[in-house]
């Protein structure tokens, strides 16, 4: 028979050891790590709703308490996984944008970090105002660019249009910088006030294959304006990570004179 003080003792020490662990500092701050590399900021939320993962988070939280312990910190971590998972796409297709300063690094390397930071404040303050002025949001800055979601693809491509002339008229210490821009549009999944996904990489991927002071727009842009309104010029276009029948576009708008 198993002496019953022994087993008493064998779960006591279990016991023990568990909350030590539950207690640990680095324990705790390990998933802390795991929680700022996840989608989202903060303690996530979990309403006052009816749906059984929010019944779920409710319980696990108030289980854990207040106080920091890994229990608490591996609910927040799988409560903050489950909410952007499940994050509904953004309401109706969004058109993605990025921009990119040509040549800056090259011109950043000697101009030193007085004149590389009075540009790069300068130029935000400009894509600000162009991006907003066009019924757009600036979603984050990204070094020598910027990531801008619009609702509307023609607001999209008259902004691009306007953002690489307002650039132009830049000049510091010579350098006159010049914007290379990328658009498309889709479903991005919307996560917070960022986006993700596919559309978001194709984007992206389209702005990299810009050359100075030119916009590129792929077929899903296209689609959804009316092609009477731009000059377009057809593009050779591949890239990693994108469909290879993904048709692009150099686009100018048609001003009346």
């Amino acid at each position: 028979m198993v002496d019953g003080s022994r087993l008493a003792g064998f779960w006591g020490r279990a016991g023990d050891r568990a909350r030590q662990v539950n207690e640990s500092r680095r324990v705790v701050g390990t998933l802390r790590g795991v929680r700022r590399m996840l989608p989202g900021s903060g303690e996530p939320a979990y309403p006052a709703s009816g749906r059984p993962s929010d019944r779920v988070a409710r319980l696990m939280l108030q289980a854990a308490g207040d106080r920091p312990s890994a229990v608490r910190e591996l609910g927040l971590v799988t409560l903050q996984a489950w909410q952007a998972l499940t994050k509904k796409d953004a309401d109706g297709p969004v058109t993605i944008m990025f921009t990119d300063l040509v040549g800056f690094s090259t011109w950043a390397l000697r101009a030193g970090d007085e004149q590389v930071l009075r540009l790069l404040r300068e130029f935000f303050d400009v894509s600000e105002d162009v991006v907003t002025g066009y019924g757009g949001t600036v979603v984050k800055s990204l070094g020598d660019g910027v990531m801008v979601a619009f609702s509307s693809a023609d607001a999209a491509i008259e902004a691009a249009a306007a953002l690489g002339s307002a650039v132009s008229a830049l000049n510091h210490d010579g350098y006159r910088p010049s914007l290379r821009v990328g658009l498309h549009r889709g479903q991005p999944r919307k996560v917070d006030q960022d986006y993700i996904g596919v559309d978001v990489n194709i984007a992206a991927r389209v702005a990299d294959a810009a050359g100075g002071g030119e916009v590129l727009v792929t077929q899903q842009v296209l689609e959804a304006v009316d092609r009477g309104r731009y000059v377009t010029r057809s593009r050779r276009f591949r890239a990693k990570g994108t469909p290879k029948d993904l048709a692009v576009y150099a686009v100018v708008p048609r001003h009346e004179r």
